[in-house]
């Protein structure tokens, strides 16, 4: 069965970066990020093994450092700071992979791309499938030369507490939860401390991992078209897509763009801040 989605606009394949290693306008990007209770250190997995050229992209590094939050998005002048210092600037291509299977390379696909990034994508199959491959991968860290990057900040590409709150009582826009349906009907405790369990009123339930086959690539599109579906989530309407702390959001935004061309939001609090919070409504 043919997909219906053109992948290319999103994917790369691990084929075509392996043709392109060195050139200097592609910035590869590991964007590896793991749960706090996963007891992995991602930095420290990257200088252990990485594709030759990455930088690495730390989430909980480049971050609003103003909010106890975990990594909140900076503001578009610190971001552009930060990236610069890895060697990532205009005029590149910029192809962002994890580890695997796919977990947090969306969420640097999504900041990127909320930075006004046209011309960013993901390795399919991430490091896993270039490893698996025997392709070859580097040790320590990537010393690339400074770059300029300008920002071109999107705001419909994130969403806040309070636009949040608007669209669950107005309707304006569906939410979508990409936790895991435990702990979206507080059956399983958050992995962060001093959050309540449950979900958001009126929210809906598709845990990312379902829209990730077991290779660690997205299902085709028939496949998220019915995952979306069978949520309840109509895609002709806007979109806020949440999670524990907006990492795995963006596998939703990135899934529901790819289906129907338009940004979805990701609330980037997620439930770090919703949870966290006595002045709002949770449901078990």
């Amino acid at each position: 069965m043919s997909d219906p989605i053109d992948r290319g606009r999103w994917f790369v394949s691990t084929g075509w970066l392996a043709e392109r290693l060195g050139d200097p306008q592609i910035a590869i990007v590991d964007a590896s990020w793991h749960l706090p209770t996963s007891a992995r250190d991602a930095r420290a997995e990257y200088l252990e093994r990485h594709i030759p050229g990455a930088v690495f992209f730390d989430i909980d590094a480049i971050a609003d450092r103003a909010t106890p939050l975990p990594h909140m998005l900076p503001a578009p002048e610190a971001f552009a700071e930060a990236v610069g210092d890895l060697g990532i600037g205009d005029g590149q291509e910029i192809v962002v992979y994890d580890v695997g299977p796919l977990y947090s390379a969306p969420r640097g696909w999504w900041s990127f791309r909320t930075m006004g990034v046209e011309r960013v994508r993901i390795l399919d199959g991430g490091l896993a499938a270039w490893i698996a491959e025997g392709r070859p991968v580097a040790s320590g860290p990537e010393r690339r030369a400074r770059r300029r990057f300008t920002p071109r900040f999107d705001p419909a590409r994130i969403a806040d507490l309070e636009t949040v709150r608007d669209a669950l009582s107005s309707g304006a826009a569906q939410v979508a939860d990409a936790r895991p349906a435990p702990r979206f009907l507080g059956e399983a405790p958050e992995p962060r401390p001093g959050l309540r369990s449950g979900h958001m009123p009126g929210a809906c339930s598709l845990p990312g991992s379902t829209l990730v086959d077991p290779s660690g690539r997205l299902v085709t599109g028939d496949e998220l078209r019915g995952a979306f579906e069978s949520a309840g989530i109509e895609l002709a309407k806007p979109m806020i897509a949440t999670c524990g702390s907006g990492v795995v959001a963006a596998t939703l935004a990135l899934a529901a763009e790819m289906l129907t061309g338009r940004p979805a939001a990701v609330y980037d609090g997620s439930w770090a801040e919703w949870g966290g919070r006595d002045d709002v409504a949770i449901e078990p």
